[in-house]
């Protein structure tokens, strides 16, 4: 069974465009708890990713991804060199994890404010007030109305 995720991006730090030239990429850098133990124990190999650009004007989604490689120690929190370092993570307690995604599709970008218009998409947590968690679950009916909000039939495959 897939499950269906939003992922959010700086598009400054890591943009869709980036991901689709690379061809998959490992989503480092997750330092929130809540987020941390989506990605160690809910996500899945070939689950779906509204990849959503954040901190910009206006925040949207840029395109579908999915999950390829499931959850492995984030190897950027035992790095003293990188902005993710964690003092407190080791070899034998890593702390933190990383999923691998890949593109699947482009779509018409999808911005805050048609998602915030859409009344089929109440309840989505991205839409709920305060809401900052940079990974978090999708229903899979909100997903495919956004996937036909961006120019998709549905959800691809």
């Amino acid at each position: 069974m897939v499950n269906y995720w939003l992922m959010k991006s700086e598009p400054h730090v890591y943009p869709w465009k980036q991901l689709v030239s690379d061809g998959s990429t490992h989503w480092d850098g997750v330092r929130n708890y809540q987020a941390r133990n989506i990605m160690r124990d809910d996500m899945l190999l070939g689950d779906m990713v509204l990849f959503y650009h954040s901190n910009c004007k206006p925040p949207h989604i840029a395109g579908i991804a999915k999950v390829c490689k499931e959850a492995y120690p984030d190897h950027t929190a035992q790095d003293p060199g990188s902005k993710y370092y964690d003092s407190k993570a080791s070899a034998d307690n890593p702390r933190w994890v990383m999923v691998d995604i890949e593109p699947v599709s482009a779509i018409t970008s999808v911005d805050l404010p048609e998602l915030r218009s859409n009344g089929d998409l109440e309840g989505m947590p991205l839409l709920k007030k305060g809401q900052r968690l940079s990974v978090q679950p999708v229903k899979k009916a909100h997903f495919e109305i956004i996937c036909k909000m961006g120019g998709l039939p549905g959800i691809p495959e």
